[in-house]
């Protein structure tokens, strides 16, 4: 297997799955499972942002999670070899802030770029892939994906001038003068780690990635790609929004008989693996999960 990115070039090699925190607003779910590895509707959420890596080309991932989920996602992912990819694992111990994951992450980023999703978040629509490797050839400074939402001041948030430049980064604002959401999905040059070791924790006690965000801008190397309509952006923090989830996963599916998200495939048609090891994978599903997989390597 080689370590290399898909796209010539590119600096990006790795990325981490952050995959901790402990789901209290989907308490009593989350008590005894991490949020991640809840379903929505026939695959484990944490599937969703996983695919997301493998489309970026990339193949070398450290999942982030609490010392009593590690194992849990040890059992579901393995070390990655299955689907022509590498998984590392890591242990975050109290959940301190998306950008911890830099610190705990430090020694697998090695000092390379390195690309952060978070394991709740759902990306589907066309044009996601060429979203994908407009970031991926960026060697400077840093590449995040903004979205309209009803409901800004749930999120970090970007503000735009009249020419479309990105401006100002807010942390959940409670007035806030930009409808575009920060999405969990980042790209950073080298300089994030040394960037996370300088943080101080805000007034909630956390290592925010909007003040690494907020640098970047102020440095002018932030990038912003803005997904529009026709596209569906889903934070799956709440039980309300990981139903609306299963309900989108379901009718796509059924609609074009295509599954969303599916690692085995993404793995076959980027060229991690080939039909045979495709086959084989699929004899591990006794339900029409497998006869889908099957189907693709029979198809070509």
């Amino acid at each position: 297997m080689t370590d290399s990115a898909t796209v010539p070039g590119s600096p990006f090699r790795k990325a981490i799955l952050m995959a901790g925190g402990s789901g209290s607003r989907l308490h009593p779910m989350t008590r005894v499972i991490n949020k991640q590895l809840l379903p929505v509707y026939d695959k484990p959420l944490v599937y969703y942002p996983l695919s997301v890596i493998m489309l970026a080309g990339i193949r070398q991932v450290l999942v982030i999670s609490s010392n009593r989920d590690v194992p849990a996602f040890r059992e579901l992912l393995g070390d990655g070899s299955q689907w022509g990819m590498r998984f590392e694992y890591a242990v975050q111990q109290e959940p301190r802030g998306i950008a911890e994951a830099f610190l705990v992450g430090e020694e697998f980023i090695a000092g390379e770029p390195v690309v952060l999703v978070l394991g709740d978040n759902i990306f589907y629509g066309q044009g996601l892939r060429e979203k994908l490797l407009v970031a991926l050839g960026r060697d400077i400074g840093a590449t995040v994906f903004a979205y309209p939402v009803r409901d800004p001041q749930r999120y970090g948030v970007v503000e735009f001038d009249e020419q479309g430049r990105a401006i100002a980064v807010w942390e959940k604002p409670r007035h806030s003068r930009s409808r575009y959401a920060i999405t969990g999905l980042y790209f950073y040059d080298a300089q994030v780690t040394a960037l996370a070791r300088q943080l101080k924790p805000s007034l909630r006690g956390e290592l925010e990635i909007t003040d690494i965000n907020r640098w970047y801008l102020e440095q002018g190397r932030l990038h912003v790609e803005r997904f529009g309509r026709g596209f569906a952006w889903l934070d799956c923090g709440t039980e309300h929004s990981l139903l609306q989830a299963a309900n989108f996963v379901e009718m796509v599916q059924e609609r074009q008989g295509f599954k969303i998200a599916c690692p085995e495939e993404v793995a076959y048609r980027m060229g991690f693996i080939d039909a045979a090891q495709l086959r084989q994978l699929a004899g591990q599903f006794r339900n029409p999960y497998g006869e889908y997989l099957t189907e693709i390597a029979e198809s070509g």
